[in-house]
């Protein structure tokens, strides 16, 4: 609201607004943009600024429609609030979103009974309140702060080691990882360089933090779910915590392993698993993640007289530089398919994407450029690069993925961020 007043930009937001449609005219050169409700905007250019992580994937779970208590999904929770005291809950998913919810469920239930099909690695987060000294600091060497975000691979305010995993000695590696858990959040990842290339490497870091979830939960069978994890540390999103595992030593937490009995159905007071085994629930958080990066896009029903989105997407996006697609005249994608969005700290991205775009309308302005769009062998030259980059590394090893898209059953299973 401060920079939306300061800029006075609320005269050009259309609020509480869901688009159905864009559909570009030829004749036109212009996007016609239909609006839910019927009323209908054109633009002669068309950005995407939906977000990579925003269309909420509800698992299609027999019965859900049958439950009498009620359900929310972490990614459309209610603006209110959920008061979950006396209440039995049930959260489904462990992934980045789920690891940060739990403890904070936990604090105000009756039970917490927490579904995990996919054990995952997580990291303390080592938040901690705001500091006004640190804030005079940061603001004191934001220069220096903003050229650090902008020459780091990930976007983030400090470098990846250059030292390999396995050139140091056993103790100096242990210690080294030591050092990273206790000052917590994502540095954890930078502290060697091979950690995604090397298997090797990231066995090693698989294995520290496998040792740390072993000390903290105290039921040893609670601390075997937990660290029979089948993918390798951060080739799928590295969540970051505030005593998630540490939720599991409270006497009114439990832990169901969902590989070894898989749900069945939802019930019309709780779910049920193929075993037959009923747990009652009053509440239903799904915490199973989104349709990422092409769904937000798929879901504004793009078209052109020649081709629609979902059909140029059928076996896979294919982007140049996440920015713009072939055949779709004047329309940019920030932080689309093709870029390193998701790998990156996403503020950066967007940011850079945003001065590229601006710059772009300028010239085109500028020289009274009617179209521009993005060539087919160059598009196709940029996916195939995307995809060669993340081959180097094990980031596509791990087939459950949504950086693969493999959450949403039918979607092609292509790597879609860019990890160059």
């Amino acid at each position: 609201n401060y920079v939306a007043d300061t800029l006075d930009l609320k005269k050009d937001i259309l609020f509480n607004t869901t688009v159905s449609s864009c559909r570009f005219i030829n004749e036109k050169d212009l996007w016609e943009i239909k609006i839910e409700g019927g009323s209908c905007l054109f633009a002669k250019w068309l950005i995407t600024a939906v977000g990579c992580l925003s269309t909420a994937n509800v698992p299609d779970i027999p019965g859900l429609s049958s439950f009498k208590g009620q359900w929310y999904h972490t990614g459309k929770w209610p603006h209110e609030g959920v008061d979950f005291a006396g209440l039995k809950v049930g959260q489904i998913g462990t992934g980045s979103t789920g690891i940060q919810a739990a403890p904070e469920i936990a604090k105000s239930c009756q039970n917490l009974t927490v579904f995990q099909r996919t054990p995952n690695y997580s990291i303390p987060a080592r938040n901690t309140a705001w500091d006004e000294t640190y804030a005079t600091w940061v603001r004191d060497h934001y220069d220096e702060l903003k050229g650090l975000v902008q020459s780091t691979p990930n976007g983030h305010p400090f470098r990846i080691s250059n030292n390999l995993t396995m050139e140091v000695s056993d103790t100096e590696r242990e210690d080294m990882f030591e050092a990273a858990w206790k000052k917590g959040g994502l540095r954890f990842r930078g502290v060697f360089h091979d950690l995604l290339t090397s298997k090797t490497a990231n066995d090693a870091a698989a294995s520290f933090i496998k040792s740390k979830i072993l000390q903290i939960v105290d039921d040893p069978d609670t601390a075997d779910i937990l660290t029979n994890i089948d993918h390798p540390y951060a080739a799928k999103r590295p969540p970051i915590d505030t005593e998630y595992f540490e939720v599991f030593n409270k006497d009114h937490v439990m832990l169901v392993d969902l590989k070894a009995d898989p749900i069945a159905e939802i019930t019309s007071d709780g779910i049920r698993l193929q075993s037959g085994k009923h747990h009652e629930l009053d509440v239903i958080v799904f915490a199973t993640g989104y349709d990422a990066m092409t769904g937000p896009l798929l879901n504004l029903n793009i078209t052109t007289p020649e081709t629609s989105l979902k059909t140029y997407w059928d076996n896979g996006p294919t982007n140049y530089l996440g920015l713009a697609i072939p055949g779709f005249p004047n329309l940019f994608t920030i932080t689309g398919p093709g870029s390193p969005s998701v790998l990156s700290n996403m503020p950066v991205s967007i940011e850079q994407h945003v001065d590229w775009i601006t710059e772009c309308l300028r010239h085109c302005i500028k020289v009274g450029c009617k179209t521009i769009e993005a060539d087919q062998q160059a598009a196709q030259r940029w996916t195939d690069h995307v995809r060669e980059v993340a081959d180097a590394t094990l980031l596509p090893t791990v087939k459950h993925s949504w950086y693969l898209g493999a959450n949403i059953p039918g979607k092609p299973r292509v790597f879609m961020p860019y990890a160059g």
